[in-house]
């Protein structure tokens, strides 16, 4: 594809991930803090998968999603931490050309997904509130295929839109990215051409990518309360309370940094707000997630104690 070609980013070859610190200590601190946070990851995020799969009970929708979820959370933070924790320990801290270029393409494209998918979790309760008779209908296998279906276009077609507008920029020097993988604010900051026309098309994108889903979900939210104000029985009302105030926390730490981020105009870049902003949209939330969605909900607790009683049984 001639638009991503060598001839676009002139000399540059490869670039240099300037990550959290030069010290030595702090580097090693930090080390073995992600190392144990990205294995706690993967770790909570392949439970969920592995109990949803093993267990008929939560062969539901919503659960359905949550297992996308998961996965996207565990590719999620995949295509960031390794190489973060590689240049935490090795001094040259290079990526190539290319290496960024697809870095920067696979987190877009389960940035995205994360986003399209928390509006479609919001509606699937919506539906479960709201329309507890015909849910089965509204939320039936094969229209549960086609969302996730159309979750992924809209992915692809977004992180496609946004790197190739990125990478078809001239990158003649300096080449040290301030961060800790190819995001695209941080990149944007290295070319040697004008980038109004990126900012412009940033905040169009941010605004369908983020705007309208979170749109989506605060009105799902705003009728599922309503619906929860009217339920006369205490129990069920704290029940989907329950629910909806642990997708709202979510929602809220995903989409704030993510928003701040990628819908800002270009003279508000601060590289070391934008570390942590990322670090909130990439790897806290996909740490948080399988705690505040699923291990304290009472099916998968059931499903846990369940196959670890039959494999209790079975020794």
């Amino acid at each position: 594809m001639q638009i991503l070609g060598k001839e676009n980013h002139s000399s540059v070859s490869e670039f240099i991930l300037l990550g959290f610190s030069d010290e030595s200590q702090v580097r090693m601190a930090l080390f073995t803090f992600f190392l144990l946070l990205y294995l706690i990851t993967l770790l909570g995020n392949g439970l969920i998968i592995t109990l949803i799969y093993l267990d008929s009970h939560l062969h539901t929708p919503m659960y359905f999603f949550l297992s996308i979820l998961s996965l996207v959370d565990m590719s999620y933070v995949t295509t960031t931490m390794p190489q973060m924790l590689v240049n935490m320990v090795y001094p040259r801290r290079t990526i190539s050309w290319g290496a960024c270029v697809a870095q920067m393409f696979i987190f877009l494209v389960l940035g995205i997904a994360e986003c399209v998918l928390y509006a479609i979790m919001a509606y699937d309760r919506y539906v479960a509130i709201c329309f507890p008779l015909h849910y089965t209908l509204l939320m039936s296998h094969s229209i549960c295929i086609k969302m996730v279906t159309v979750c992924w276009s809209i992915s692809i077609a977004g992180a496609l839109i946004y790197t190739v507008f990125t990478m078809r920029l001239p990158y003649c020097g300096p080449r040290k990215i301030n961060h800790f993988f190819c995001e695209v604010p941080a990149v944007l900051k290295l070319a040697c051409a004008d980038t109004s026309l990126n900012d412009q098309l940033d905040f169009i994108l941010g605004f369908i990518l983020l705007l309208v889903p979170l749109s989506l979900i605060l009105a799902s939210y705003v009728r599922i309360l309503a619906s929860i104000l009217r339920n006369h029985s205490s129990q069920g009302r704290l029940k989907s309370l329950s629910t909806c105030a642990s997708h709202v926390t979510v929602v809220t730490m995903f989409y704030g940094p993510a928003m701040i981020m990628y819908m800002r105009p270009g003279s508000w870049y601060d590289p070391e707000r934008d570390k942590k902003l990322a670090l909130f949209y990439n790897v806290v939330s996909a740490f948080l997630n399988p705690i505040i969605y699923s291990l304290r909900n009472k099916d998968v607790k059931r499903a846990f104690l369940k196959i670890l009683g039959h494999r209790g049984s079975a020794q």
